[in-house]
């Protein structure tokens, strides 16, 4: 802690610090204010961490500067007086201007709280723990204490040992004792010292290294034998640890001791990175060739680089159109300018192929952000970006808050998934942060995708962004061949497999000639669920209105909600009926059965089971391109953004259910996922082919993605949002209730509708609402907790997000809310 006077008046004011809270509620949500002692006023900038004293107890609280201002003592309230900030907890900002920006753009447009956007913000691995110290003084004379504190008082005085004064002072929860630490404090028996601690320390290693001394004039020195070897090898090394010199010098460590003490050798740490470091290029951007409509969608972004204006473009090229050249291409020229570039990607499981790409292109110019990285590998990538050894950077969602300086151009690939959006506070769109950062900085935007979101293709016939379009494959390549099978000819056939006739051919022919095969199924486990054969109730979860999936991996049911594991069940919970039976099919059933059609076939499963450790994307996907497997099986992870050329047929086994999964945008996301999947196919020499199983083959969304007609889909689902007033024709605010009583859920959903149309009534606004529900959620019950929903549709205007903040802290205060969670979340998905 650093200690100093009290906080004094300056000539003209005083100087205060605006701080974020960390841990306030929304409804006490503001920023704070703090004097500034007058000796900081040099050092205390936005961007720091410091420890502030809060409540009637003056608890410590960790807390982000955002500002610094001279405040006239006259516009503070009467009898007002600031407390002082007690600690700095950082000799540099952690957080650039332009983050300390996004900070206020979150708050200001995702209804999160001050110190969520700072903890999205800050970069991972820099996160403080906060304790707070007591240090005994000797015992003022006069002061009187009442029994408690004289009985803690003559224990610390009788501690044997740092550790049991240590055990006596720590208050921990217990508020009774923080007030008798507190008193002692005020009465001069205690120091108090706020202390930060943070999470993850930096690597070092102990070296060893010849002086400059010695090297500068080595005849003042007379070293004995070893040593001398010792000296060799040093000369050979330059430095390197204790242990290993001893060991290439054929002494021992106690040789090197001496030759620290007599001044010939010394010891220093060197930093250890946590993240690879040994990247090198093997080809030159400059070398790649663009197609003449890659070169026509380089031209237009490379305009606006060119011109450090702020600019947005819609990068629509169909699957294999070499998008990814074109960003070679554009991320080599912002780095001759000497800008930074930030790539994001949508799901982990794409970032080993595109690091590898880009690497060979750029090398150790290249870092890797998200959230499979552990904190001290994060870290460790935030101090590299920091000191400028880093200028372009791949990563999922969170890496879209890097703090890249001078930010010239930012691409999403893929940039319809919906993982670009999070589901926790602050619930903001990658893409949404993306375009902040870029008119920050002036820099361009590339949203890229073969099946764009609706909102993008939208923005884009109104103007807001320019479109770019490539409509054939690289090197005139053809898209494959879709056929759709029907499922229920099938089925009338006799054929109650997994696998279509054609598909089961399909399968051994590509594997006879010795070509690589992929089959999507979006279902983890064996089967999807057990059901009664008596009142047909399947075996829900018992914390959530889910079935259970079974594992055979495991011999397990399994909630992929919240994770609740149990034995399978031996009769319906229901109603007792001893028989069940298992219904659909998993991937892990998928695999199981590939092997029974294909005895000699190599198989790859990919999905979360098969997944979890930080490296088995890489190994699995490496092993796959590098043909030790034959059949690559597995969920959506397997489905966009992957280039395997020897991958000749794609098979799509059930995609029905995603049609109907209680969103709005359940047609837009099946459409993507199938026309994706099927784009895995034939993209090196030999054509490709897809076959597209469904028990519903006039669907218009399977046979426009089989047809890979992005545009029509584009039309029919455009005039189907603009029959029903959905998104991007109108927004549409989620207002979210959780509580583990049902009852308590409903009162407050219903009780929040009231104060809503109330809080419309009274600000007079003239803009177009409309209210739905509240309702149950698509899943009513999840975690234990009892889901509501209530829908607003509106326009995503300054006005209406008050508003909306306004009665969301409203309810904090209201009792109907009591053990009720509740958040809104602009744009954000309706159905879950």
């Amino acid at each position: 802690m650093t200690q100093t006077e009290s906080p004094v008046p300056e000539k003209h004011g005083i100087p205060v610090a605006f701080v974020a809270l960390d841990a306030a509620l929304l409804g006490f949500d503001k920023l704070y204010s703090y004097a500034v002692y007058t000796d900081w006023g040099s050092r205390l900038r936005p961007g720091m961490r410091a420890a502030v004293p809060f409540g009637m107890g003056n608890r410590r609280r960790i807390a982000m500067v955002l500002s610094v201002k001279t405040v006239d003592p006259s516009e503070l309230p009467e009898n007002m007086e600031l407390k002082p900030i007690a600690a700095l907890l950082d000799e540099e900002p952690v957080l650039t201007p332009e983050l300390l920006h996004i900070v206020e753009w979150l708050h200001e447009n995702t209804f999160c709280t001050w110190y969520d956007a700072v903890r999205a913000v800050l970069p991972g691995g820099l996160q403080l723990r906060l304790e707070e110290r007591y240090i005994l003084l000797p015992r003022p004379v006069g002061v009187s204490l009442n029994k408690e504190e004289e009985n803690l008082y003559h224990l610390l005085e009788i501690a044997q040992t740092d550790s049991e004064k240590d055990q006596l002072l720590k208050a921990d929860n217990d508020a009774k004792k923080k007030k008798m630490l507190d008193a002692l404090v005020n009465k001069g028996c205690l120091i108090s010292m706020t202390e930060s601690r943070q999470l993850v320390q930096d690597k070092t290693q102990k070296t060893v290294r010849l002086t400059d001394a010695f090297l500068a004039d080595e005849t003042q020195f007379s070293p004995t034998e070893k040593q001398c070897r010792v000296i060799r090898v040093l000369r050979e090394c330059s430095s390197m640890t204790a242990k290993e010199c001893a060991y290439q010098a054929g002494t021992t460590e106690l040789v090197i001791k001496n030759l620290v003490k007599s001044g010939i050798a010394e010891y220093r740490e060197i930093e250890l990175l946590r993240v690879p470091r040994d990247a090198k290029p093997t080809c030159s951007p400059d070398d790649t060739v663009l197609s003449e409509q890659q070169q026509a969608a380089y031209d237009a972004a490379a305009e606006t680089i060119l011109a450090k204006k702020a600019a947005a473009f819609l990068l629509y090229g169909v699957t294999g159109s070499g998008k990814t050249a074109v960003f070679e291409k554009l991320i080599s020229l912002t780095r001759k300018q000497g800008r930074t570039v930030l790539l994001l990607i949508p799901e982990i499981s794409l970032t080993p192929q595109v690091v590898r790409y880009f690497e060979s292109r750029f090398g150790n110019e290249v870092a890797l952000i998200h959230s499979g990285l552990s904190l001290a590998q994060r870290m460790d990538t935030d101090k590299l970006i920091r000191r400028g050894e880093v200028g372009i950077v791949i990563g999922t969602r969170s890496a879209v808050f890097a703090p890249l300086p001078d930010l010239g151009l930012v691409i999403l690939d893929e940039e319809g998934e919906h993982s670009y959006k999070s589901e926790q506070s602050p619930r903001y769109h990658a893409a949404d942060v993306a375009k902040a950062r870029c008119k920050y900085n002036g820099a361009t935007l590339i949203l890229a995708s073969a099946t764009p979101s609706l909102e993008s293709r939208y923005l884009a016939e109104r103007g807001v962004y320019k479109m770019l379009r490539l409509t054939q494959r690289y090197n005139q390549a053809p898209l494959p061949k879709v056929d759709i099978i029907d499922m229920n000819t099938e089925r009338m056939n006799g054929n109650t497999s997994e696998f279509s006739c054609a598909l089961a051919d399909a399968l051994r022919d590509n594997l006879h000639r010795g070509e690589q095969s992929i089959l999507l199924l979006n279902r983890r486990g064996y089967h999807t669920l057990l059901q009664c054969t008596k009142c047909y109730e399947p075996v829900y979860c018992p914390n959530c209105t889910v079935p259970m999936t079974y594992h055979k991996a495991n011999g397990s049911l399994l909630c992929h909600y919240c994770g609740h594991v149990q034995p399978p069940v031996t009769a319906c919970p229901k109603c007792g009926n001893p028989g069940l039976r298992q219904m659909g099919f998993g991937t892990q059933k998928l695999e199981e059965s590939i092997a029974e059609l294909l005895p000699n076939a190599r198989i790859l499963r990919m999905d979360a089971d098969t997944t979890m450790t930080r490296t088995s994307y890489e190994k699995g996907f490496m092993a796959f391109a590098n043909g030790e497997y034959d059949i690559l099986c597995g969920t959506q992870m397997i489905g966009k953004g992957l280039d395997f050329p020897n991958v000749t047929l794609v098979g799509v086994l059930s995609v029905d259910k995603a049609l109907y999964a209680g969103d709005f945008r359940s047609y837009e996301r099946t459409f993507s996922l199938v026309t994706q999947v099927v784009g895995r196919g034939g993209r090196g020499k030999r054509p490709g082919r897809a076959i597209l199983q469904t028990f519903m083959p006039e669907h218009y969304v399977l046979t426009l993605a089989a047809a890979q007609d992005y545009d029509r889909f584009y039309s029919e689902e455009i005039a189907l949002r603009r029959a029903l007033m959905f998104p991007p024709i109108c927004d549409i605010c989620v207002i979210g209730f959780a509580s583990v009583r049902e009852d308590l859920a409903i009162r407050a959903s219903l009780r929040f509708s009231e104060m809503l149309t109330q809080a419309v009534k009274e600000s007079g606004l003239k803009l177009p609402l409309r209210v739905l529900g509240p309702v149950a959620a698509s899943y009513g019950r999840l975690n234990g907790k009892f889901r509501r929903r209530l829908l607003v549709k509106c326009k995503n205007t300054a006005e209406m997000r008050a508003l909306i903040r306004g009665v969301l802290v409203q309810a904090y205060a209201d009792k109907a809310f009591m053990n009720v969670s509740l958040f809104a979340d602009m744009n954000g998905d309706c159905g879950v």
